[in-house]
């Protein structure tokens, strides 16, 4: 059985990936408010299934 890992993404490409800014991100981070992310010393990684459910959890409808 082969276990497939999601591959981690830094800051700059999972805001390329939503359209967002670093900016913005390290905002929403900081109130707690944004994507969850994996700490590995220093530095913040976005597990792509996190990214994707994020963004799924963010889908508004049309409201027709």
């Amino acid at each position: 059985m082969t276990e497939q890992y999601d591959r981690l993404l830094n800051q700059k490409e999972v805001a390329e990936w939503i359209g967002m800014s670093e900016a913005w991100m390290e905002q929403c981070r900081f109130k707690g408010t944004g994507i969850p992310y994996v700490k590995i010393g220093r530095a913040c990684r976005y597990r792509t299934s996190d990214v994707q459910r994020w963004i799924d959890e963010h889908i508004v409808g049309s409201g027709i």
